[in-house]
């Protein structure tokens, strides 16, 4: 079924973890039940940030970053217990980006081949793709927004979900994660301006 239904699944398994359940047979029964949502996630942010790991000699699927994904969550979930479906996504994601991220880097050390995509801002489609000393930037700052802001720009620029389906999971209007996603952007564009000559100094006079 849709992202509303995921969404009350994965409230009532988490608030099963705040009672006398369990805890890990109640986790794995929330993943089991949220795989497929952690599924599309994966393969997005994969799809769209890290193609080159899909590519020789790694041939990465979304289902071996889903495997590793439910580990680092079964791992995590020991010691931290996510409130809402908000927090447990949000923690999946961070926890997607880290994986990839550590594939990346271990690519990066065999191959040796530093590049840099262009147009890093406003979509930020280089981050972790590549981890040269710009790259690692942009991942810096994508990771010290503010909370809020941080979030819609994973779940909008990263992940590729729509805003209706942002607004759904985090359970605000449309409008403010609009609003929150124009205003990460700002931010970014503003610390990482120097990455993105304006368009007069790029073309041939």
């Amino acid at each position: 079924m849709g992202i509303e239904h995921t969404t009350i699944e994965v409230e009532r398994y988490l608030q099963e973890l705040g009672g006398d359940s369990p805890s890990e047979p109640v986790v794995r029964a929330l993943l089991e039940r949220s795989a497929a949502r952690l599924h599309v996630l994966c393969s997005s942010m994969l799809v769209r940030q890290y193609p080159r790991l899909m590519r020789p000699p790694m041939n990465l699927q979304s289902e071996e970053i889903l495997g590793a994904i439910v580990e680092r969550l079964l791992k995590a979930m020991r010691s931290v217990h996510p409130e809402t479906p908000r927090q447990f996504f949000a923690l999946a994601n961070r926890h997607i980006r880290w994986e990839l991220n550590d594939l990346a880097r271990r690519l990066d050390q065999q191959n040796h081949e530093p590049q840099l995509c262009e147009d890093v801002i406003p979509s930020a489609e280089t981050s972790g793709s590549v981890l040269g000393p710009d790259a690692i930037r942009i991942l810096e700052a994508i990771e010290n927004l503010p909370e809020e802001e941080r979030e819609v720009f994973e779940l909008i620029r990263i992940q590729g979900i729509t805003q209706r389906e942002a607004s759904e999971l985090l359970d605000v209007s449309q409008k403010t994660v609009q609003r929150r996603l124009n205003r990460g952007l700002l931010i970014l564009s503003e610390q990482l301006s120097d990455l993105c000559p304006p368009d007069d100094e790029q073309k041939p006079q």
